[in-house]
């Protein structure tokens, strides 16, 4: 190796090498290098643990890092190698020693759809863990949180087999996707991230933050996003009213340390506290058009319209217990997420259960979520959308509220409104019932290549795989964008596709607000 360097690089033969090193090299726990400032630090930038591919990102790296230092925000999409996405308790070192282990070897392998890790599991479990466990869920792991990904019948096994086509949880997938359409479903959401944000001054920090109004009655709930100064992405959240002062912001488990880094950055004189409350509460989503009913057998509350309407939460009664119901519903049905201290989940959980049974209620893992909000067109942040996607390009105006003055972003909003968009996201949907959409197939349009699948799944009741993507449009109309020929491409196969702009699956959103 070296007498050949020396061929290709002379100088090196006078460069005055000591030592020629050939060991082990610095992996991180999910096999993406480390980049950008330090949370906790500021002005300390990092980067490092390159899992063997520093020389081949250096030039890009270091690009980007430089510039990022320079204007103090990435010049574009970084959030899969920035280093604020990692957990606190990811720097344990016997957790290092067992995941790392693993990366290792998986780094150049095959990086099969839900594929989970084996090394370094059961550090975070919700307090109805071993219910679930007991009743064949199989789990999943994200930022070491253990989550119900399916449930396998009696006799089947409790292993993920791995292939690019149907894996041997598709069926289970199914029958819950299809009880949570029919009946009612419940999932364990207890891994969703919880911030506070409380104080004097919490409506005017939000408010600046918040593309959406938030400055709504207590008990309102509004789903929002916070923009950098480009117009991008940065985070996709909920946030409930608590009180005059006070808001619970909900979040994905995968960005709530980003999300916390976001909010804590932008704090400037104003009187607020900002607090992880992730670990106080469990949330059991509780969803289908059987979901009012069965709450009505297991509280005394008022689950109707009139009371209860979509995008509202009250307190109830559960059991014995006492919670909060948030009218919300990514599947795209009737739901509420029941917001449960973490000491009472469990009670509250067998008394669903119990009282499940007369309704035909499922237990549900996140696979069946993904399947259901991927019929919804629901976007998923890092995948769909990101720091580097405008706001109204991924479709998600109507989340923004062009006459609130003052918030970050906004006047991006106003000069994409002015120029008009250069790309659409749509939903697919292939024509032919067999295959999958993953992730990063290639999309034609008209017979040219226009783009790649964002994030996909399986619409078990829109019969068909689909998808999301990203399409030029650049001073093109609705019409002419809809009307043209797609395909998307599948392992060197072309599938006829059909595209909307709007979900697929109950586009005006009647279903969720029955």
């Amino acid at each position: 190796i070296v007498e050949k360097a020396l061929k290709r690089v002379p100088m090196l033969a006078t460069a005055g090498i000591r030592t020629f090193f050939n060991g082990p090299e610095s992996f991180t726990p999910d096999d993406q290098y480390h980049l950008g400032e330090a949370p906790d630090v500021k002005g300390y930038w990092v980067a490092c643990g390159y899992n063997s591919t520093g020389i081949a990102a250096s030039g890009g790296a270091g690009l980007a890092l430089a510039q990022w230092m320079n204007d103090d925000e990435p010049p574009f999409d970084l959030s899969g190698v920035d280093i604020r996405r990692m957990a606190s308790l990811q720097k344990n070192s016997s957790y290092l020693r067992e995941r790392v282990s693993e990366i290792v070897g998986l780094s150049f392998g095959d990086h099969f759809p839900a594929r989970q890790m084996t090394t370094a599991r059961g550090i975070r479990r919700s307090p109805i863990h071993e219910h679930l466990k007991a009743r064949g869920a199989v789990f999943g792991e994200m930022v070491g949180w253990e989550r119900a990904n399916w449930f396998a019948k009696d006799g089947q096994e409790r292993e993920y087999r791995y292939s690019w086509y149907r894996q041997n949880w598709f069926d289970n997938q199914r029958e819950e996707h299809l009880a949570i359409r029919e009946r009612v479903g419940i999932f364990d959401l207890t891994s969703f991230g919880k911030i506070r944000v409380e104080g004097r001054d919490a409506t005017t920090f939000l408010q600046r933050l918040c593309s959406n109004d938030v400055d709504v009655p207590v008990g309102r709930i509004v789903y929002t996003q916070m923009l950098n100064e480009r117009g991008g992405i940065e985070s996709d959240l909920t946030v409930s009213r608590l009180t005059e002062t006070a808001f619970l912001l909900v979040v994905s488990a995968l960005t709530l340390q980003t999300d916390l880094c976001w909010l804590r950055r932008h704090l400037g004189d104003e009187f607020v506290v900002i607090v992880d409350v992730s670990a106080s509460e469990s949330i059991l989503a509780v969803m289908g058009p059987k979901s009012r009913e069965l709450l009505g057998k297991v509280s005394p509350n008022d689950f109707s319209n009139e009371n209860n309407p979509y995008s509202t939460w009250q307190e109830i009664e559960i059991g014995m217990g006492l919670a909060r119901a948030h009218r919300v519903a990514s599947v795209g049905e009737l739901g509420w997420e029941i917001y449960i201290s973490t000491d009472q989940a469990a009670h509250v959980f067998e008394v669903i259960e119990a009282a499940g049974a007369d309704v035909g209620l499922k237990l549900c893992g996140l696979h069946a979520l993904g399947s259901c909000r991927m019929e919804k067109a629901c976007r998923h942040l890092p995948d769909d959308v990101g720091s580097g996607d405008h706001v109204l390009e991924a479709g998600l105006g109507f989340a923004v509220k062009t006459a609130k003055p003052g918030y970050i972003g906004r006047d991006a909003v106003l000069r994409k409104l002015e120029t008009g968009l250069d790309r659409r996201l749509v939903q697919f949907r292939l024509k032919d019932p067999a295959p999958l959409l993953h992730k990063n197939e290639v999309a034609f349009r008209d017979g040219q290549i226009a783009g790649t699948i964002t994030s996909g799944d399986y619409g078990h009741t829109l019969g068909g795989a689909l998808g999301l993507g990203y399409i030029p449009c650049k001073d093109e109309s609705e019409a002419a964008l809809l009307s043209s020929s797609y395909e998307i491409e599948i392992a060197g196969e072309c599938y006829a596709a059909e595209v909307s702009l709007e979900p697929m699956y109950d586009p005006k959103g009647e279903r969720m607000r029955a």
